[in-house]
């Protein structure tokens, strides 16, 4: 019983509780005024008006604590927010759990600088070790990976305008560092920063938030429309014949029919279509210089036909 009222005591909000409380005691005052001030020197027996008095205050106190709660949230504890009408506030923490691909691909730094990032930023210890372990590694891609990441996480803690807390929060049955990221998202009601894609899909799968940098940067790529035209260097040979590859300013695949002899130049292509993925984007493209001069070709077709139709006709 006791271990059953501190875990639902515990899922409630210290504005809920106050404004609880404080509708509970208004609640039993009410309860109490009525009975002194009508019943008291009334003829009904004691005991009645004893049964009435603790009808009304627990009418009166549950109505006044159940009104309390709801009310409790609207409270600026120790705080002067600006009331703006229709403007629900919540009492959650804002928490903000990164995990290591995320440190490492750095991206988080620069999107922290802009301020898009609110609440705290929770790095668990357990994370700070595998950086670490990561660090360590004696394999030099994977040590220059490590020490990134130490690097933009001294970078974030840098920033004033951040609230950065390194916890000590572990889950010792725990042993994948992704499942006590799930473990500490929900304990503490937080969202996962992350660009592991199954840590994403296991989260999802468990009620966890995920706040996907992938998916942030596919979104704010720059819209491309069939039809439309650019210039993109071409990089390399691609897998069907003939075809060549490039890359946009964003990472963005561009991939070219008959592009291949154009290896190491710049050229002018005109869309033909766009292929979203989990992965990303991929662009499809022709070469300007061949739709003109398949245009020129179509032209030169019609006007050569409607030539041929105008002879038949004078002939006739």
């Amino acid at each position: 019983m006791i271990l059953w009222l501190e875990e639902a005591l515990g899922k409630v909000s210290a504005k809920s509780m106050i404004g609880s409380f404080l509708g509970l005691s208004l609640g039993l005052i009410t309860a109490n005024m009525i009975v002194y001030s009508f019943f008291l020197e009334s003829s009904l027996e004691p005991v009645l008006r004893d049964t009435l008095r603790v009808l009304l205050s627990v009418a009166l106190g549950y109505l006044g604590a159940t009104l309390g709660a709801r009310k409790g949230e609207e409270l600026q504890l120790g705080e002067e927010a600006k009331k703006i009408p229709g403007l629900k506030r919540y009492s959650e923490n804002n928490y903000k759990i990164l995990d290591t691909s995320v440190i490492i691909d750095g991206r988080i730094a620069d999107i922290c600088e802009t301020g898009f990032i609110e609440g705290s930023l929770v790095i668990p210890q357990f994370v700070l070790k595998e950086l670490q372990y990561i660090a360590d590694s004696s394999d030099s891609v994977r040590r220059n990976r490590g020490r990134r990441g130490l690097e933009i996480l001294h970078q974030i803690q840098k920033n004033a305008d951040l609230d950065v807390q390194i916890i000590d929060q572990d889950f010792p049955k725990l042993k994948e560092v992704d499942t006590k990221l799930v473990a500490l998202g929900k304990l503490l009601n937080g969202k996962i920063l992350t660009n592991d894609f199954n840590l994403n899909k296991i989260a999802e799968l468990q009620g966890v938030t995920v706040l996907n940098i992938n998916q942030l940067a596919n979104a704010l790529k720059p819209v491309v429309l069939p039809g439309e035209i650019m210039s993109v260097f071409v990089l390399r040979e691609g897998k069907e014949y003939g075809q060549g590859v490039g890359y946009l300013d964003d990472g963005t695949m561009v991939v070219i029919d008959n592009a291949k002899r154009h290896i190491g130049r710049t050229v002018e292509v005109a869309v033909t279509s766009v292929l979203q993925t989990t992965a990303g984007r991929m662009i499809f493209a022709r070469l300007k210089e061949e739709i003109e001069r398949g245009k020129a070709e179509h032209a030169s077709s019609l006007w050569a036909f409607s030539k041929a139709k105008e002879e038949e006709g004078q002939g006739q």
